[in-house]
C-alpha cells in the first residue's frame, strides 16, 4: 500500500455565477520516501493539491489516505492534531515569525504535542544541525538571509519527524546560488530521513530533481515522466 493514497479529487471554487474547477478527478499514489514535484501555471491548483494532502482544505469530492488515515473523513479538531504529528509544510514566503528565534520558530510545532521540554529541545538541535544554523539559533529573522530565513523553514518542517513534508514554491524569493542550497538540502531531508516530499514549483530545473515530476493542466494531473515514456514507446 502507498504511504498517500488520493482518490477521484475534486476541488471546485464559485466565483459570482462561475464556477473554477483547479482539480478535476485526480488520483496518485505516491510510496514511502518518494520525492514528488508539481508544476503548471500559476492558479491551475498547484497549491490547492498541497493544502488538501496537508489537511488545511478540504476537497468537494474523493477521498486521501496516508499513512492508513483517511484525512478527509476525519473532523476539523482531529485533522488538527494529525497534521501537528504528520505533515511538515515549506512556504515560500518562509513564514517566520519576527519576534521569536530561529530556535524558537523551529521548536513551535512541537508546542502542538505531548512532549518534554528536554525532548524539544534535543529535536530542534537536531534541526539546527540538519539545516545547518546551529550558530544562528539565536538570530532573530531580521538578522539572517533570505537562504537562512528558508532553512529555519525547513527545519521548522522536520522537527516533529512528519511522515510528509509539503513545500510551495520554497526557492520562488531567492536567487540562484541560495536556490541550489535550498534544494539541495530538500534533497538530503528527502533521501537521509526518508520523509516523503511534495514540491510545487514554477522551475522546470528544480523539478527536474524530483523523482516523480507532474504537471496539473485544466484540473488534470499528468506524469510528465511517463508522457517521454509514452512517447518513446516503453511502458
Amino acid at each position: 500500500m502507498a504511504l498517500v493514497e488520493i482518490r477521484h479529487l475534486t476541488k471546485r471554487y464559485h466565483k459570482g455565477s462561475e464556477t473554477i474547477v483547479p482539480l478535476d478527478d485526480v488520483s496518485l499514489d505516491v510510496e514511502e520516501g518518494e520525492f514528488v514535484s508539481l508544476m503548471g501555471a500559476s492558479g491551475t491548483g498547484k497549491s490547492t493539491l498541497l493544502n488538501l494532502v496537508a489537511s488545511i482544505d478540504h476537497p468537494d469530492e474523493g477521498s486521501i489516505v496516508i499513512d492508513g488515515v483517511d484525512i478527509v473523513a476525519m473532523k476539523r479538531s482531529q485533522q488538527a492534531a494529525w497534521r501537528a504529528a504528520n505533515i511538515g509544510y515549506i512556504f515560500q514566503s518562509h513564514n517566520l515569525i519576527p519576534v521569536l528565534t530561529a530556535y524558537e520558530n523551529i521548536e513551535l510545532p512541537l508546542l502542538l504535542l505531548p512532549m518534554s521540554r528536554a525532548e524539544r529541545r534535543r529535536r530542534v538541535d537536531t534541526a539546527l544541525e540538519a539545516v545547518g544554523l546551529v550558530d544562528r539559533a539565536e538570530h532573530y529573522p531580521r538578522q539572517l538571509s533570505g537562504g537562512q530565513e528558508q532553512r529555519v523553514g525547513i527545519g521548522r518542517a522536520i522537527v516533529a519527524h512528519p511522515k510528509v513534508l509539503v513545500a510551495d514554491e520554497p526557492t520562488g524569493d531567492l536567487d540562484a546560488d541560495t536556490s541550489e542550497q535550498v534544494l539541495a538540502l530538500l534533497e538530503r531531508v528527502n533521501k537521509e530521513l526518508g520523509i516523503t516530499l511534495f514540491m510545487v514549483t514554477h522551475d522546470a530545473a528544480a523539478a527536474g530533481r524530483a523523482e516523480r515530476r507532474f504537471e496539473l493542466d485544466h484540473g488534470k494531473l499528468i506524469e510528465r515522466d511517463a508522457q517521454v515514456r509514452l512517447a518513446a514507446g516503453v511502458k
